[in-house]
């Protein structure tokens, strides 16, 4: 009779083993089915100023994409250009904010991706030279034989364009400087550097130089701006091929939420010193590109 019991007792233990080991891979499976349905779209932005500003308006900005347009959305920080072109061309990152060269370079490697939103002030975009007020220049052929300082290599108003109407006033950033041009890494650098007296010219973004300039944070009485250069397109978004991974109508979806964006969301609009964006292409681009080739920044 004992042994009746045991063998009974047994066989329910097992049972009740077997029930639970179904149980846990029941939940596993839906955990995993979980995740699977919860893949994360990725935003990220080159580096061309504060990081604490970029951060910011871009986190505030992921979150106002997901809700518009229900995904999971995160923002990614990269460590500068180069990084965020990198991260969009393995498909890190589905939606990036570039330069005009940075988008450029991301879409040539990529293949389907395509700028879709940009600042209206991107069609007609400028880049400012700034030097020490007591040098007293006036034009770009007084900064020859001056210690200069671009920002980013890979900046479109920090680099590609001032290095390209320094070339069309005669001025030949790699022999007629004094020394090698420096390259800061951002914008804010750029002035804060002229500013310093550690360079005695720059170029830089002229909406972060405006911003600089509205905010008391620069020294007028000892550096201004003396050429502002010709109108150019400059900053976008740009998205990878997403609609394959995140379901077919993604890439319409975040549009339209980039293209809904307005006074309801006047924080995020500010840090973009815009007050919406609208539509773009990768034919307003066509210059940059031309542009880069000629200086043979791209191939």
């Amino acid at each position: 009779m004992k042994k009746r019991i045991i063998v009974l007792l047994m066989s329910i233990l097992l049972i009740s083993i077997i029930g639970c080991n179904k149980d846990n891979k029941s939940n596993t499976e839906k955990q995993t089915d979980s995740k699977k349905e919860k893949i994360v779209f990725k935003i990220g932005g080159i580096p061309d100023q504060n990081a604490s500003k970029l951060n910011r308006r871009l986190e505030e900005l992921a979150e106002y994409i997901g809700e518009k347009t229900n995904l999971e959305v995160e923002y990614i920080p990269t460590v500068d250009y180069s990084a965020l072109v990198t991260a969009f061309e393995r498909g890190e990152i589905q939606l990036a904010w570039f330069g005009g060269l940075t988008g450029v370079q991301a879409r040539s490697v990529t293949p389907n991706s395509e700028a879709i939103a940009q600042r209206p002030r991107d069609q007609e975009f400028h880049s400012v030279f700034i030097a020490q007020k007591k040098l007293k220049i006036t034009q770009l052929s007084d900064i020859k034989g001056k210690r200069f300082t671009f920002g980013s290599e890979s900046s479109t108003s920090g680099h590609l364009m001032p290095r390209f109407f320094m070339g069309e006033n005669n001025v030949d950033a790699d022999k007629d400087l004094d020394g090698a041009p420096n390259y800061s890494g951002s914008h804010d650098k750029t002035w804060k550097l002229v500013e310093s007296g550690a360079f005695e010219v720059g170029a830089l973004n002229e909406a972060v130089w405006e911003s600089a300039v509205t905010q008391n944070k620069v020294d007028l009485d000892k550096v201004d701006v003396f050429y502002t250069t010709p109108a150019y397109y400059d900053y976008n978004w740009t998205i990878n091929n997403v609609d394959p991974v995140f379901g077919p109508g993604t890439k319409e979806k975040v549009k339209a939420a980039l293209l809904s964006i307005g006074s309801d969301k006047k924080e995020i609009m500010d840090l973009f010193q815009t007050e919406k964006f609208i539509e773009s292409k990768n034919e307003n681009y066509d210059a940059i590109s031309s542009v880069a080739k000629k200086l043979h920044i791209i191939k």
